[in-house]
């Protein structure tokens, strides 16, 4: 199964073909207002952990590691995944994320993970976690 995924700065703002819009940070970024974020849905659960976001810090250096710790808390947070996964099964999905940095951010190692789901584990069902597979 592929899905229609695409990753955006929430400051953006929102184009016709961004589809549902999902803020997937844990903290309401800066400036933004619910009206302008134009979001279909606000996923704050499947953020990563704040111990995990405070030790990473947006340090480029970190990144392999930090995208190794995320999906381990990806891989036991089956609710959010499925939920995302729900949004994915009926059409395109935007996830969206405030951090300044494009290429090294929580936004881009979820959708990475997402990408990763193939086959059995892309059927994944709300509440599930991948090793109920």
């Amino acid at each position: 199964m592929t899905f229609d995924l695409a990753v955006k700065r929430i400051y953006e703002p929102p184009a016709p073909d961004d589809g549902q819009r999902v803020l997937v940070d844990r903290i309401w970024p800066r400036g933004v207002s619910k009206n302008d974020a134009a979001l279909t849905l606000w996923l704050k659960d499947i953020a990563p952990s704040d111990a995990l976001r405070k030790w990473f810090g947006h340090e480029p250096a970190r990144w392999a590691e930090f995208q190794k710790r995320y999906r381990v808390e990806l891989d036991g947070n089956g609710g959010a995944v499925g939920e995302l996964l729900g949004l994915l099964r009926h059409s395109k999905v935007t996830l969206l994320y405030g951090a300044h940095d494009e290429a090294h951010n929580n936004a881009v190692a979820l959708a990475g993970y997402v990408r990763g789901l193939r086959g059995a584990s892309a059927t994944l069902a709300i509440g599930e976690s991948r090793s109920d597979i």
